[in-house]
């Protein structure tokens, strides 16, 4: 199995949050560990594409932009 990047990591936690989500779902749908996960979603916090609100982490504007330019150099 092929390991993934940080960047891969980093795009399907914005795509899993993008209508909203709590960590236990992000954990489990991007099938990470919770600490690994919560170390993704403080540079996503600090980088502003990702915000946490009711307990929800959703994708930001900025995030969305992100996710479409790493989509796109994938090709």
């Amino acid at each position: 199995m092929k390991r993934r990047s940080r960047t891969d990591i980093a795009v399907d936690i914005l795509r899993v949050a993008m209508n909203g989500a709590k960590k236990t779902h992000i954990v489990y749908e991007v099938n990470l560990n919770f600490n690994i996960a919560q170390k993704y979603l403080e540079m996503l916090k600090e980088k502003e594409l990702i915000k946490h609100e009711n307990g929800l982490f959703i994708t930001t504007e900025k995030g969305k932009v992100f996710q479409e330019m790493a989509k796109e150099l994938k090709l």
